[in-house]
């Protein structure tokens, strides 16, 4: 079956990374995947929480959010959090971690906020991929100001949704896409090849063995593709 873009089963959306997107913030990024777009901006605070007070140790959290007119038709702005926002930002947050020793960035907090500017499937995915060229960004200028050890980032991050449509295995979803999915899978994966999380969920069938291992092998692919961009964009910026 036709995809709904005419992408092969194995072709990511068109992607692009705009680096400081907006000034202020000591690490930003537009990132647009399709026509999802989503832009990651990161504040560095140069304190650590209470709970890691005195332990010269540092502290990264994320937060998540979509725009009232990010989707077809206007959604309540969120004041407190609902259950998918705060599961999302604590996958940001624990994707980004694992790319930053946060032993080696003094007492100092990384405040990464990805807000969806436009939704089209993969918002997720798309945010952890942007933020971590925001957080290497920040880190740089860290170094460059000697709060934080050239060692401080450990690896690269970068996510992707794959799943099963119409009994086909494909890769990077769209919105058309991820509603009509019988499976359903967000993969987070570092530079060495290593899985930081995988989300699967068989939204409207089960699924074998051997499609998941297709499924990985689809995420594998592309994200070495995105990890290739995130590379390119960071030797031009920093």
């Amino acid at each position: 079956m036709p995809r709904p873009d005419g992408r092969k089963p194995n072709e990511l959306r068109p992607v692009k990374i705009t680096p400081g997107y907006i000034e202020y913030a000591e690490g930003a990024v537009l990132i647009e995947m399709g026509k999802t777009r989503v832009l990651c901006a990161v504040s560095v605070e140069k304190t650590a929480p209470k709970w890691l007070a005195g332990q010269n140790q540092g502290w990264l959290t994320a937060e998540y959010a979509m725009l009232p007119r990010a989707t077809h038709t206007r959604t309540a702005r969120e004041t407190i959090p609902g259950a998918r926002s705060q599961e999302i930002r604590r996958l940001i947050g624990r994707s980004l971690r694992a790319a930053v020793d946060l032993r080696l960035i003094g007492e100092h907090t990384l405040n990464v906020d990805c807000d969806v500017i436009q939704a089209d499937g993969g918002t997720r995915t798309a945010s952890i991929t942007g933020a971590y060229v925001a957080v290497a960004i920040a880190l740089g200028k860290m170094i460059r100001a000697k709060d934080a050890s050239p060692r401080a980032l450990k690896t690269a991050v970068a996510a992707v949704s794959v799943g099963i449509v119409g009994g086909e295995p494909v890769l990077d979803l769209n919105y058309a896409e991820d509603s009509r999915a019988e499976v359903d899978f967000n993969v987070v994966m570092t530079s060495e090849g290593e899985y930081v999380e995988v989300q699967g969920t068989g939204e409207g069938a089960t699924f074998s063995r051997a499609q998941m291992n297709k499924l990985l092998d689809l995420a594998n692919g592309g994200i070495q593709e995105l990890l290739e961009l995130q590379e390119k964009v960071l030797r031009t910026k920093m």
